[in-house]
């Protein structure tokens, strides 16, 4: 079924196609097995037709960006993978309004932004990733959330239909939002305010300081590890006092610069920081019977593997 759905693109698209792709050239941790088949679409409507083909042959579509925020298994992805980070990158800029589509990097979109004076993003400087999975895990960095300045989404649905929802049609809480696993996001508009050039410049300059000073940028990561507990407790901080800091299980590492990032040092396995975060979760609960749980998204694993995260 995989090489007749393969054929079926190579016929129908013009998207760019893979067999038994590494995952680790396609994630920020350097991590990860084949993908069965692999996808870079062109443009949209190379996306909307490559999901119901795969549809149409009963293969299972996992959508990712950048890579970021990602820790896929060393046995690879089953289906079809698709990557949205060369299609979906469009950025539109009306007075204090910004349309943005979703394979586009939190970076550039940073800064368009501030090129026509509009507050309201810039915290997000350094948050890896594209716009879609910012959305769907509710990014934020340095006291703001993506979703605060949201007006509405456009998505893909789970019957391939394009749909747009206002902000008041999604929950959005800490790290999480309500898109279902089955939707695809494609693009947003953001409603910002005209400000000061030197009044957002300052607020980046804060960022992206505070990035540089506090996390390890110098190795391989997909970013925070754990969701903090509590506004009282950092996950970090937890694993620091548990006495985790700088361990390490093969060429994965417990980051000495932070403890919630768990960086790549070399050429480490997900087994080595699938035990990592096994460990860290055990500790903080003995010690401090806090329960820490996942930030990072997992793919290509087992119910077993990830039975005790």
């Amino acid at each position: 079924m995989i090489d007749m759905l393969k054929k079926e693109i190579v016929d129908t698209t013009n998207a760019t196609i893979s067999m038994d792709e590494p995952m680790k050239k396609h994630t920020t941790y350097g991590i990860g097995g084949p993908a069965e088949l692999f996808v870079l679409p062109s443009d949209k409507n190379d996306l909307i037709s490559i999901v119901q083909l795969s549809k149409k042959y009963k293969q299972t579509v996992t959508i990712i960006g950048s890579g970021s925020n990602l820790l896929i298994s060393d046995n690879g992805i089953k289906g079809v993978v698709i990557s949205i980070k060369h299609c979906l990158r469009t950025i539109n800029v009306d007075i204090d309004k910004i349309y943005v589509e979703c394979g586009t990097m939190l970076g550039k979109i940073v800064k368009e932004s501030m090129k026509h004076d509009l507050k309201g993003l810039e915290n997000l400087i350094g948050v890896p990733g594209t716009l879609g999975g910012a959305l769907m895990m509710n990014a934020g960095a340095w006291g703001g959330e993506i979703s605060e300045n949201l007006e509405s989404v456009e998505l893909l649905n789970d019957k391939n239909e394009i749909e747009i929802l206002s902000k008041s049609d999604i929950d959005f809480s800490y790290r999480s939002s309500s898109f279902g696993k089955d939707i695809i996001l494609l693009s947003a508009i953001f409603k910002l305010k005209k400000s000061d050039k030197k009044i957002i410049q300052d607020n980046f300059d804060l960022a992206k300081s505070g990035r540089k000073n506090t996390q390890p940028l110098n190795y391989r990561s997909a970013g925070s590890v754990f969701k903090n507990p509590s506004s009282k407790h950092s996950a970090g901080m937890l694993i620091d006092q548990s006495g985790l800091k700088g361990f390490s299980v093969g060429d994965a590492k417990i980051s000495n610069k932070h403890a919630n990032f768990f960086v790549n040092t070399g050429d480490a396995k997900a087994d080595d920081m699938i035990s990592l975060i096994k460990q860290a979760k055990d500790a903080v609960k003995d010690q401090f019977n806090i329960q820490l749980d996942l930030e990072v998204r997992l793919l290509g694993f087992n119910s077993e593997e990830i039975s005790e995260l």
